[in-house]
């Protein structure tokens, strides 16, 4: 970490997670990204006098699944309140939020530590509306709003002081983001403004209870930010600690440019928001059966797939896990599975040559167009000495994206199945010998390592159809006798 070993860095994240809504947590407004400014608005989020909230039924079942996803509690009763701040981009002049009683409590998400796995605690998961966008970059003297964003739906999800280092911070926000993804609230986009951070940070003597002056790091859009940006101020709080100096309470940015953070203004204290219930909405009241239900439409989580892939499947500990990295690539190994019981096989593809393809075309799984029943007999061609990995990888895989032909015949229209034909096999394997008289006599003087060299130029000469087990049992054959 390169700071000092008497001191403890504690750290609390605050991050707010755009829901997957279709409209705004209080009005029918659309909640698309990247439309024109202004042209998602209403009388409700421009906060025209006499128009009234209505909550989005869709934002609360979203943010009750993931406050089970997180092992929260839900609270069958929760209420909105008014969180009085100025912001230009905040039409009412005050953002309706949940203060006291927040609809998911406590609760948990498991990271790598250093000691191994460990639970972060959570504190809660409330709900609330997003503000607009101030944008100055647009005008020389004055600074833009754009309003599109004014009440889209939010869940922040808060941490206990629970995270000891940047490293660890950087591995809560990753599993937050696999979450929020693979249960459909958010779409995770940093870049697009859907999955920020708020990072509060403070620095103490290790053997000391009470913790530092904390300092919050605002907005930060990206996962390596979030980790570069705690580092950074980790060290200058050290730093300044070591100097003598004061940390003030404050509220501070990140420029990625610099690598730097700098201070935007002294923090406020929840008094200063002047926080009470909102007298225009009602509670939020949710019965036994209906959580059970929300729970019930949850899938599997990923540490359950992680148990399943272990267990059913046999897989190894880094096999499951990056299996489990993306929902659909889980679901996808499942099906694959259904259909062929080459396991590890189906692994070593998807984690292979398939994540190459989907990391080259920017695209999903299911948007690079294979399907699991073409890699299932794709892989059984493989076993069956039909056709050689390398050339199933290069050739017959790109050329079953979006193409529902039965792998084995394409292989065949493409010349790429390989062949058995011992007279053919003899043609190419004579030539190799031919060609390498030195290495013969180096083979036969006990260099038995060359074979490799022999089998790949026979693999050069027949283009990959040669059956690399035939061809090795044909090559000792001749150059041993």
């Amino acid at each position: 970490m390169g700071y000092p070993e008497k001191y403890q860095a504690v750290i609390g994240l605050e991050i707010h997670a755009q829901l997957a809504t279709k409209s705004k947590l209080f009005s029918g407004d659309s909640t698309a990204f990247g439309n024109t400014p202004n042209t998602q608005v209403s009388p409700i989020s421009l906060a025209f006098p006499g128009s009234l909230p209505r909550l989005n039924k869709e934002a609360v079942t979203m943010a009750v699944k993931m406050g089970l996803a997180c092992n929260c509690t839900i609270a069958e009763e929760s209420f909105f309140a008014r969180k009085n701040y100025f912001y230009p981009d905040l039409p009412k002049g005050y953002q309706i939020s949940q203060h006291t009683h927040p609809i998911c409590m406590g609760g948990h998400i498991p990271i790598k530590s250093d000691e191994g796995k460990r639970m972060v605690q959570l504190n809660r998961i409330h709900l609330e509306e997003d503000a607009g966008k101030s944008i100055h970059d647009i005008l020389d003297a004055d600074s833009c709003i754009d309003l599109n964003r004014a009440g889209t739906p939010l869940i922040e999800i808060v941490t206990e002081p629970d995270l000891f280092s940047a490293e660890e911070a950087w591995q809560y926000v990753t599993e937050i983001r696999k979450l929020v993804r693979w249960i459909g609230v958010c779409d995770g986009n940093m870049e697009e403004g859907s999955l920020r951070c708020d990072a509060n940070i403070s620095v103490k003597l290790k053997d000391s209870e009470k913790l530092g002056t904390k300092v919050e790091v605002k907005n930060l859009n990206s996962i390596r930010n979030i980790k570069k940006a705690i580092e950074f101020e980790i060290n200058r709080i050290i730093n300044e600690l070591e100097a003598g100096n004061k940390i003030i309470q404050e509220t501070r940015s990140y420029d990625a440019d610099k690598d730097i953070t700098f201070s935007l203004r002294e923090k406020e204290e929840a008094n200063d928001y002047r926080y009470f219930p909102d007298p225009d909405l009602p509670p939020i009241i949710l019965t036994k059966e209906k959580i059970a239900d929300i729970r019930n439409s949850l899938p599997l989580l990923p540490n359950e797939w992680h148990a399943v892939l272990q267990h059913n499947y046999q897989l190894n500990e880094y096999d499951a896990s990056q299996l489990c990295e993306e929902k659909s690539i889980a679901e996808f190994f499942e099906a694959t599975a259904n259909v062929c019981p080459q396991y590890k096989m189906i692994a070593n593809w998807i984690l292979g040559p398939v994540k190459q393809l989907m990391n080259e075309q920017q695209k999903t799984i299911a948007e690079l167009g294979l399907s699991p029943g073409n890699l299932a007999e794709m892989i059984q061609l493989i076993e069956s000495g039909k056709i050689n990995f390398s050339t199933a990888a290069s050739k017959l895989l790109p050329a079953l994206l979006h193409n529902e032909s039965d792998p084995e015949q394409l292989a065949n229209s493409l010349n790429l199945l390989q062949t058995s034909n011992t007279a053919e096999l003899e043609e190419w394997v004579n030539k190799a010998i031919e060609m390498m008289p030195d290495k013969v006599q180096a083979y036969q003087k006990g260099k038995k390592g060359l074979i490799g060299l022999f089998v790949g130029e026979v693999k050069k000469l027949s283009k990959g159809k040669a059956d690399p087990k035939i061809v090795t049992q044909l090559l000792e054959q001749k150059l041993n006798a």
